[in-house]
């Protein structure tokens, strides 16, 4: 009796966690994208070890992920103004189609050998500018495949999961492919890997978004997600400390080939293993987040969490063991997976649904535009100071934003609550005169 209680426990609780599942459209998009992003994440592992294997040069590892990750920051924000005018669907059809497309050019150039580095600049920055659409449309989109909005925050997870279940297997795959057959097969399997989110595109079954017509200029609409944005401070928050982040912290990932080559004597499979080690903590915060029921809380998640990236990434620049490293690595996945996972949940339930699509573009501009910022300064640094000076200083950076965060959450609480009484999420207050609930779901912010 005992047992069969704790199995029946049990799966009530992987039924929470998977729930957004339920919806086929979703399910759909899950699968194809979990294939695709397997194929991506074995890409941009063979991508840094084949321009360190031609270069030798940590200062190009950081010119590489400058040109692909720049586009993101310069043309997200028009990218979400389209994502608020026209089918979100037709669009990323469109950019899996394109990003295809690339990786087969890539692919043909490595495996017939006429491969140069100004090829692997000019198609990395034509895969930033597919990506600066892509990843907007496809945050906004989440919302067209979820018909219950209490479950947009568990879609929004499993997103995260299925991104990092995709950056745990990726990676390894991709240190035995390179080591055994070269970087060539990363490439095309990554082209082959589109197919199967293309086809749950068109398999799927969308409400036809009833999108107004616009009639004012493109910039009028952008200039209008920006004073939104930048005026209600609560949103103003979230992106100023996940830009932050993203400029000193998630730029060690370029900096990995150095520690898996020069600070612990390895080759790409140790490579392999480092990038899956973030890639479980990261798979494992995502999972958290999708167990939890309600947005309430999230608030201090994101700054203990920013916080904790620092601390670890300070860690990890003094450690020079590699099981203690790879755990180091783990609990950073998990500290950089769930900040940014719980500012996507938060921005997505209190933003005006006619401003989604440029808000998520602001969020894409944040955590992935700030990046090749941060790749060109980390891989400066690095050059002139050492990878490990590098990220010590990045870390230190964190942990000050994530405690300037903290220090303005009662005031984020306090714009927000009124969102989250009007949605439901807490107990409406009674005419101006808050009652204890509210007060009390108030500080759980």
């Amino acid at each position: 009796m005992k047992l069969k209680k704790i199995y029946s426990g049990a799966i009530a609780h992987i039924k929470v966690i998977f729930r957004a599942l339920k919806y086929r459209n979703y399910r759909l998009f899950f699968m194809g994208q979990t294939i695709s992003l397997t194929g991506t994440w074995m890409q941009q592992v063979a991508i840094g070890w084949l321009v360190y294997r031609l270069t030798d040069s940590p200062f190009l590892l950081g010119v590489v992920g400058f040109v692909g990750q720049i586009p993101t920051f310069l043309v997200s924000p028009l990218a979400g103004v389209f994502a608020d005018r026209h089918d979100r669907k037709k669009m990323l059809l469109i950019t899996q189609i394109l990003a295809m497309i690339q990786a087969s050019i890539m692919a043909w150039l490595i495996l017939t050998k006429n491969i140069q580095i100004w090829h692997i600049l000019v198609l990395s920055a034509v895969l930033g500018i597919i990506n600066c659409f892509d990843l907007p449309i496809r945050q906004a989109f989440t919302v067209e495949m979820v018909e219950n909005r209490d479950d947009l925050g568990n879609a929004i997870a499993l997103n995260s999961s299925m991104v990092n279940a995709a950056r745990l297997i990726g990676p390894s795959i991709a240190g035995v492919l390179i080591a055994t057959v070269g970087e060539g097969i990363c490439f095309l399997l990554n082209a082959l890997s589109y197919i199967p989110v293309i086809l749950s595109l068109l398999a799927m079954t969308i409400a036809v978004n009833k999108i107004k017509p616009q009639s004012r200029h493109i910039l009028l609409e952008l200039k209008e997600g920006i004073s939104y944005a930048f005026n209600f401070s609560p949103i103003k928050s979230i992106l100023l400390l996940l830009a932050l982040v993203s400029l000193m912290g998630v730029p060690y990932q370029i900096l990995m080939p150095v520690f898996a080559k020069d600070i612990f004597h390895g080759g790409p499979r140790v490579l392999g293993f480092l990038i899956s080690m973030s890639g479980i903590g990261a798979l494992i915060g995502a999972l958290y987040l999708a167990a939890r029921k309600s947005v309430l809380g999230l608030g201090r998640i994101i700054a203990i969490t920013a916080c904790l990236f620092g601390v670890t990434i300070i860690a990890f620049s003094l450690s020079r063991i590699l099981w203690i490293s790879m755990f180091i690595l783990l609990l950073s996945g998990f500290g950089m997976m769930v900040q940014m996972a719980s500012s996507n949940t938060v921005l997505q339930t209190i933003v005006d649904e006619d401003k989604r699509g440029r808000i998520m573009s602001f969020y894409t501009m944040s955590f992935m535009g700030m990046a090749p910022f941060g790749s060109l300064l980390a891989g400066s640094l690095a050059s002139k100071i050492g990878a490990p000076h590098t990220l010590l200083a990045g870390g230190v950076i964190c942990i000050i934003g994530a405690f300037m965060f903290a220090s303005k959450l009662p005031s984020i609480r306090e714009k927000i609550h009124p969102i989250y009484a009007k949605k439901g999420i807490i107990p409406e207050v009674a005419k101006g005169i808050q009652s204890a609930t509210g007060l009390e779901s108030l500080a759980k912010y």
